[in-house]
């Protein structure tokens, strides 16, 4: 009999030890190969095996109630992951709530941070990973517990399918260059795939695969990826779609019988019963629902409206708490973005000569009441931004390209002009027009025109916002000083969406999201590869092969103190070759809320975590 064979005594002889070496702990090694529950980029994860919950939470949080939260700008599709359309994501995302898929691991990601640690995964959709010490495959055991909405359970081959989705033509191309080092995805069971890679990615590599949105193969093998689903594909996450109109409205409710309620990544979390998303296209008329009580929840992004904008009956009465809470997430890239595809910008003296008229000062003094600080770097509130002469980690990274930089690089601080806020600025005027001059353009009968075909220099600035027309205002005066004529243009979120896809503006307006650990999505913001890729978020066109190599070295760090070094070092040469004009940020998060929502005693540092508040019980 097959089951009295000396294979089978040696098998049961085993199966104790692989228990063992799967509980030991957050990585095993066996035979080479580490078989673990969670992972970090460098070190070993905060939570080991056996946490029962994160420390930001509340892990007896009461579940219950309705709330209302707005959803500013539109959306017409319910697949975030094709190019086609506006995602409901979009506008919601910084809930942490959202109708995605669930991911392979959670906590990971530069769009996901855990809440209080950086770059670091515990399994969900996946039992245990495993993979090798030169990082060149890894295999995820699918949790038997994984359950789409409808009760199919989630298996190797939605997990492979996801992938070829992601990668395929229909997808946002962002995938694809996240993607790109995986060579094969390989269902070798039901519960088991591995995904090979060309070359070594490391844990950054594994990491990215961790954030993968598992869909269901079924559902999507009968329906095309690319069109806007009428209605909602099967889900696996603490929330379904109850309710939707495409552009107005969004509800979710939360699923009772959610197969990871349990886990520990998720106690405390995900508290509300129902979430009623109404689409607002203007900011204004939002806020007067915040006010009138249609609204429970806001994040402040105006500084004037923080500063004078809430004196309305439901503050006085305490039915509002406004509140700034400080907190260490590093803010996004928000900056003027310079098209660099189009011949006028290609000299950096013209882009410099831009950026020198931006005057931040009389900006935050006279419209935001001094509320932010002024970025000079692409990464603020964040170790990884440079500072000071670049020191000995960087200069390693940056001798090699020293002739391709600009001497200044290696011999002064970086800084914007500091102007004096009375909206003077001669100086930044008279070296803006000597810059021009040098860079092909002349002052002729009060017009900057090319001295060689007599062109004029027009630039159209590109926003969605209205009411940033009067941030865009003082600085269009100081361009159409220097003879630019000068257009702002705005447009709808769609609008906005096509032609910055189709990097069809001259500057536009956008934030770019950062993490503590800026990773591979650094080469989708500035790599050479996606500067002619259609949906790119590279709008600044960068063609620039020290930009490129900079990006080698921070996608290849194999510890923090070499990450810092190469984003400090990539900062540089960003900043030095002025391909956009960083603006301004907070160290705080501006909100607003209804009296009767709560949130924990010891909120995440790295994250709003707003899936973790909940409603009080009533007395």
């Amino acid at each position: 009999m097959p089951y009295k064979s000396d294979g089978y005594r040696k098998l049961i002889r085993v199966l104790p030890l692989l228990w063992l070496l799967l509980a030991a702990g957050p990585a095993t090694a066996l035979a080479g190969v580490k078989v673990t529950t969670s992972l970090s980029l460098y070190d070993s994860p905060r939570y080991q095996p056996g946490f029962t919950h994160f420390d930001f939470v509340n892990p007896d949080a009461p579940k219950g109630g309705k709330i209302r939260l707005p959803g500013l700008g539109t959306f017409d599709t319910l697949n975030p992951y094709v190019l086609k359309g506006i995602p409901a994501s979009e506008s919601i995302g910084v809930f942490g709530i959202t109708e995605m898929n669930e991911p392979l691991m959670v906590g990971t990601g530069w769009y996901l941070e855990s809440g209080d640690e950086p770059q670091s995964a515990y399994c969900l959709i996946c039992a245990h990973l495993e993979y090798p010490d030169d990082f060149s495959w890894v295999i995820f055991q699918i949790n038997p517990k994984a359950r789409f909405h409808n009760g199919d359970p989630i298996t190797a081959a939605d997990v492979a399918n996801s992938f070829h989705l992601l990668i395929g033509e229909d997808a946002n191309p962002l995938y694809r260059n996240v993607y790109g080092n995986v060579k094969s995805a390989e269902v070798l069971s039901p519960q088991r795939v591995k995904f090979s890679f060309r070359e070594p990615g490391g844990r950054s590599m594994i990491l990215r695969l961790g954030e993968l949105p598992v869909m269901s193969k079924k559902h999507w093998d009968t329906h095309p990826f690319a069109a806007s689903p009428g209605v909602p594909p099967p889900l696996s996450g603490p929330y379904r779609v109850k309710d939707f109109k495409l552009g107005n409205y969004l509800v979710l409710e939360r699923v009772k019988d959610f197969w990871a309620k349990d886990h520990p990544a998720y106690r405390g979390m995900f508290n509300f019963d129902e979430v009623h998303f109404e689409f607002y296209r203007d900011r204004t008329v939002a806020f007067e629902a915040l006010k009138s009580g249609r609204l429970d929840f806001w994040i402040e992004y105006v500084a004037k409206n923080w500063a004078t904008g809430y004196d309305f009956p439901a503050l006085q009465s305490g039915e509002v708490i406004r509140q700034a809470l400080p907190h260490g997430i590093p803010s996004g890239t928000q900056a003027f973005f310079i098209n660099t595809r189009r011949e006028k910008f290609r000299d950096v003296r013209t882009r410099k000569a831009l950026a020198l008229l931006f005057d931040f000062a009389w900006t935050n003094q006279n419209i935001f009441a001094d509320a932010y600080k002024r970025s000079e770097t692409h990464y603020p509130n964040s170790v990884m931004g440079a500072s000071g002469l670049p020191d000995a980690a960087e200069l390693r990274l940056l001798e090699p390209f020293r002739k391709q930089l600009p001497t200044e690089l290696f011999t002064s601080e970086f800084h914007f002009p500091v102007y004096d806020g009375s909206g003077n600025v001669r100086q930044g005027l008279r070296q803006s027009l000597q810059l021009l001059q040098q860079a092909g353009w002349e002052f002729r009968d009060k017009k900057l025109v090319n001295s060689r075909t007599g062109e004029p220099f027009v630039l159209e600035i590109m926003t969605e916002t209205p009411s940033f027309q009067r941030v865009l205002l003082p600085f269009v005066k100081n361009l159409q000083k220097v003879g630019i004529t000068v257009y702002v243009r705005i447009v709808d979120p769609a609008q906005l969406k096509v032609r910055q896809d189709g990097f069809d503006f001259d500057m536009t307006v956008s934030v770019l999201p950062q993490s503590a650990t800026p990773g591979q999505e650094q080469r989708l913001y500035f790599h050479s590869s996606q500067a002619r890729v259609k949906g790119s978020r590279n709008l600044s066109g960068i063609e620039d092969p020290v930009v490129d190599a900079m990006l080698d070295q921070l996608v290849a760090a194999r510890s923090m103190p070499e990450l810092v070094a190469a984003a400090r070092a990539l900062d540089r040469v960003l900043l030095w070759n002025y391909y956009t004009i960083p603006q301004w940020y907070l160290d705080y998060h501006r909100i607003a809320y209804r009296s009767r929502l709560e949130r924990p005693a010891h909120p995440a540092a790295l994250s709003l975590a707003f899936q973790t508040w909940w409603i009080k019980a009533k007395k």
